[in-house]
C-alpha cells in the first residue's frame, strides 16, 4: 500500500465512486497535497479490490456499464491504522529548484526562464485554492461536513505559495549580481548569505542582506 492507495481509500470512505469521478475529485483536491497522474489514480481502486479493501460493482449507463467502487470494513480498518501510522518525511518536488541546483549547465537567461515558469505555475495554484475557498463560502464544498479540514489545509497551501513568490523575488535579485551561473563560488555575498541561513535566520527581508549602492555579489 502506497500513500496514494490510502488517499484513494479515504475517498472511498466518503462515498462510492466510479473511476472517472474519483479521478476528477482527486484533480480538484489531491493536486494540492499529493499530485499523481490520472493513469495511476485509475489503477488504485483495482488494487484495493484485490487487497479486499474495496469492492467493485457494475451499473448500467445507457447502453454501457460503469464500475463503481466502495470501501469494505477491512478497508476502513486499514484506513484507521494508516491515520496513526508514522509519517514519511515531507518532500518538495519542483523542477525549477532542480534547474537552479544545476544552473551552471546553462545560462542566466535559462535560469530566469525556469523561475518565471515556476512563478506562473505557483500563481495558478494560488488562484486555484482561492477559487475553492470562495466556492466554499457559496456552499459549494462537495462534503460540507469536512469544510473545517479543507480550510485549515488551504491555509498551509496559501502560506506556502506566498513564500515561494517572495523567495522568487529574492532569488532574482541574487542572480542579477552573478556574472554568470558558473564559477561564482564562495564570494563575500555568498558567505554572508551562508552565515545568515546557518544561524537559522530567514534570508527574506533580512537587514543583514540589504544591498548598498556600491555592493556587488561578484567581487
Amino acid at each position: 500500500m502506497t500513500t496514494t492507495s490510502y488517499a484513494v481509500l479515504a475517498f472511498l470512505d466518503l462515498r462510492d465512486w466510479t473511476g472517472y469521478d474519483l479521478t476528477q475529485q482527486a484533480a480538484r483536491s489531491l493536486r494540492y497535497a499529493w499530485p499523481k497522474s490520472e493513469r495511476h489514480l485509475y489503477s488504485e481502486p483495482k488494487k484495493l479490490v484485490e487487497l479486499g479493501y474495496a469492492t467493485m460493482r457494475t451499473e448500467p449507463v445507457g447502453k454501457r456499464t460503469r464500475n463503481v467502487y466502495a470501501i469494505t470494513d477491512q478497508g476502513r480498518a486499514a484506513l484507521s491504522e494508516w491515520s496513526h501510522a508514522p509519517l514519511a518525511p515531507p518532500q518538495l518536488e519542483a523542477e525549477a529548484l532542480l534547474r537552479l541546483l544545476f544552473a551552471d549547465s546553462g545560462s542566466k537567461d535559462d535560469l530566469y526562464s525556469a523561475l518565471d515558469q515556476f512563478e506562473h505555475d505557483t500563481r495558478d495554484l494560488h488562484d486555484g485554492v482561492l477559487a475553492l475557498m470562495n466556492g466554499y463560502l457559496r456552499g459549494e464544498h462537495p462534503f460540507p461536513h469536512r469544510t473545517h479540514l479543507s480550510v485549515l489545509f488551504a491555509t498551509f497551501q496559501l502560506e506556502l505559495f506566498t513564500l515561494i513568490e517572495r523567495w522568487l523575488d529574492f532569488a532574482r535579485d541574487e542572480i542579477e549580481e552573478w556574472p554568470s551561473t558558473r564559477g561564482v563560488g564562495m564570494n563575500s555575498r555568498t558567505r554572508l548569505l551562508n552565515e545568515v541561513i546557518a544561524a537559522g535566520e530567514s534570508a527574506l527581508d533580512n537587514p543583514k542582506l540589504a544591498r548598498s549602492t556600491t555592493q556587488h555579489g561578484h567581487d
